[in-house]
């Protein structure tokens, strides 16, 4: 960003517009034009940029080991993006600078640079305009522009209270494990990135790439990560409305009302479903009470969070499709989750009860949903399937891997969820920026990357005559 304001500011009069073989092409454009998804993107780009520059520094690798660039930038934009797909362990190949730069990443990407840029400047009474206000609208998503500044400290005192209790809750465990610094640390590290949903970790020390497994049958460290995935992942426009409301369900708003009832859905109906799936699988050598646990944590992970408990390998084909499913589904609206959110999943489930029984609108909780919804839902839905199929025939003819395998990683950097069968640390540099250019979509939004490239609607359009056509 800072790096275009400067190529703006000594060259952008110049070469605004040019006239290349008869048509005009603007080759630089002000930052105060630039739409505010475009601000976004640019936003997100430059903190990549500046975190790749950092993990780069000889000081940010361990002795021993050697970081290539592409490697570099790809742990940076799955940091920055919350997803955790990674091609070095995060223990073993980094050192304590490097973690702390994997961690800041964690957390502006989760809680938004511009929730960082708006705090500081109510800290310094500095005032914020209406371009403030919409480029935080957007990164948030917001419904509405009101309240906004009143948002975002909501937004970051529920943040860092989160992240402060998650970090003393997991304290209690780690300090008796590792002393109080190194215990310090990890508490505070695996608080953020299970807030944010991150799913970075720093388990490496016991074995390299094993996540959480090695805390598997540990009820309270899973109960504490379970819960701070999916306080995480409902939104930030969740929590406002959660609290205000003062926890009284008939009072949400119809947006929370759907969220919260479509994440119970999928955290508990999946978790049943994995339970009798795996009990015979791969996890066959675990207790009830064990596999009970462990399924309910890979449900919730599933969606957004990246860490795990069982090999991800060693899933059935049944409990493969379901992840899949999950994954694509992701988080909810304005919270640090990919995939198509738990409202548009919602919305076409809802759209197909209606039509089935023969209703002209879709109703939910005694509300009629606005018609232009559901071609907003379409437009996502086919974004995220197109991208993620022509990212699994390309990295599939790149590696000759199995598709199986494939499907996970590229519905993993799609979703931002972070989840692995073990095949990306292997994967050439083309399909490694493959991932990073779904990782770094994932995180913008399917809608906004559609709006990134769109024209403004123009008013005037012709309105053309009507035909029907045969579809089922």
């Amino acid at each position: 960003m800072v790096l275009y304001a400067m190529v703006d500011a000594i060259a952008g009069k110049y070469l605004r517009e040019k006239d290349i073989m008869g048509i005009k092409v603007k080759l630089f454009r002000r930052f105060h034009d630039l739409s505010a998804v475009q601000k976004l993107v640019m936003g997100f780009a430059s903190i990549i940029l500046i975190g790749w520059g950092l993990l780069m520094l000889p000081a940010s690798t361990a002795k021993g080991q050697e970081t290539t660039a592409v490697n570099a930038l790809f742990t940076t934009v799955s940091a920055t993006c919350v997803t955790g797909l990674v091609t070095y362990d995060t223990f073993t190949h980094w050192t304590r600078l490097g973690q702390w730069v994997i961690l800041i990443l964690i957390q502006l990407g989760g809680l938004g640079f511009m929730s960082f840029a708006v705090a500081a400047a109510l800290i310094s009474k500095r005032k914020i305009g209406l371009k403030q206000r919409e480029l935080m609208q957007e990164a948030i998503n917001a419904n509405q522009l009101g309240g906004i500044v009143r948002l975002v400290k909501v937004i970051v005192k529920g943040t860092f209270f989160c992240e402060g209790a998650g970090a003393l809750l997991l304290s209690v465990r780690f300090i008796p494990m590792l002393g109080f610094w190194e215990g310090l640390f990890y508490s505070v590290f695996h608080s953020i990135s299970a807030f944010c949903n991150g799913g970075f970790d720093l388990m490496g020390r016991y074995q390299s790439f094993s996540s959480l497994t090695k805390f598997q049958p540990d009820v309270y460290v899973n109960v504490v990560i379970i819960l701070l995935i999916v306080i995480g992942g409902l939104g930030f426009y969740v929590w406002d409305d959660v609290i205000s409301s003062r926890f009284a369900f008939s009072k949400f708003r119809l947006h929370t009302k759907i969220v919260i009832t479509t994440s119970l859905i999928l955290i508990f109906v999946p978790a049943v479903l994995i339970f009798f799936f795996e009990r015979n699988h791969s996890m066959s050598d675990m207790g009830t009470g064990e596999a009970m646990l462990a399924s309910l944590f890979q449900s919730v992970t599933l969606r957004t969070a990246g860490f795990n408990t069982v090999d991800q390998a060693a899933l059935s084909d049944s409990s493969w499709f379901m992840s899949c499913l999950l994954m694509l589904i992701g988080g909810s609206p304005g919270s640090t989750a990919g995939g198509i959110k738990t409202t548009t999943a919602a919305v076409v489930v809802l759209s197909a009860i209606s039509m089935i029984r023969g209703k002209k609108s879709v109703t939910v909780f005694q509300r009629r949903l606005d018609e232009d919804l559901l071609m907003k839902v379409i437009s996502i839905l086919c974004v995220y399937l197109f991208m993620s199929f022509a990212a699994v025939m390309a990295i599939c003819n790149l590696e000759g891997l199995p598709i199986k395998a494939v499907c996970f990683e590229v519905f993993s950097a799609s979703g931002t969820v972070g989840l692995s069968m073990g095949v990306t640390p292997t994967l050439c540099t083309v399909s490694k920026l493959i991932l990073m250019f779904l990782m770094f979509f994932g995180r913008i939004g399917g809608l906004s990357l559609v709006m990134l490239f769109s024209r403004p609607c123009i008013s005037s359009s012709p309105t053309y005559p009507g035909e029907k056509i045969s579809v089922g």
